[in-house]
């Protein structure tokens, strides 16, 4: 059964302020837990309408409208867990870099967590104004990626101009990324979804690259910033 205390801890998770403040998240789906388990991540409590198997003493069965009360999600998934958020790790300087400045979709930015997960990129770093991680939108979106991938909140300005690799930055009018010879090291900047790159962190960029347009037309504006950040570590990869 949950306590009256256990759901409004869950309720205010939802905002930003109490998760740093509680220093809880909260993730849902028994996928997505499941892999959380298998982490280093600290379980705070798990609530199940089933037997989870999870073999921990956090596990509390309840049912189905008690999920309801503190479900985020439209259709609750049979499981919701409480999860301690981790210290932010040191940064490792060497390979490829993710950089974002003020991604603010939690899908996209669950979508490239992911991504950096899939092609190996260990670390990703994030502007102050770039959304939680621990968003539970985010967290739903990265499927487990977030256990793998570390991510850190920084002055982005001031990280990239103590950078001593190439720093990378996608604009429509760069040279063209197939063209180009890329690096095993560097920074991948990925701008706000309607702005792009900021004036400030464009001044850091030392290599323009961009995604050629192929359409007869070529009226598409722009790309969705996660799936230009698909593209580009394919390519990064790749060469």
């Amino acid at each position: 059964m949950l306590s009256k205390s256990q759901i409004k801890l869950i309720t205010r998770l939802k905002q930003k302020k109490y998760r740093i403040a509680d220093g809880f998240f909260v993730a849902e789906g028994i996928k997505v837990i499941k892999e959380l388990l298998e982490s280093s991540l600290e379980l705070h409590y798990l609530f199940t309408t089933e037997p989870f198997k999870s073999h921990t003493e956090s596990e509390t069965l309840i049912t189905e409208n008690e999920l309801k009360k503190i479900s985020f999600l439209t259709t609750p998934n049979k499981a919701l867990a409480v999860f301690k958020i981790p210290e932010q790790k040191n940064i490792e300087t060497q390979g490829l870099i993710v950089a974002l400045d003020s991604v603010r979709d939690p899908g996209n930015l669950g979508t490239i967590i992911r991504l950096c997960d899939w092609f190996g990129i260990k670390e990703l770093v994030c502007s102050k104004e770039t959304v939680d991680c621990y968003n539970p939108k985010v967290v739903q979106a990265t499927m487990g990626s977030i256990t793998r991938v570390n991510i850190s909140y920084l002055d982005l300005n001031t990280f990239l101009a103590e950078a001593e690799t190439p720093i990378f930055g996608a604009f429509m009018d760069g040279k063209n990324v197939y063209k180009s010879k890329l690096p095993k090291e560097g920074i991948i900047i990925m701008g706000n979804e309607a702005n792009g790159i900021s004036e400030a962190i464009e001044k850091q960029v030392t290599d323009r690259i961009a995604i050629p347009r192929f359409g007869d037309l070529q009226a598409t504006e722009s790309l969705n910033v996660a799936t230009a950040t698909a593209i580009l570590l394919s390519e990064f990869k790749r060469s």
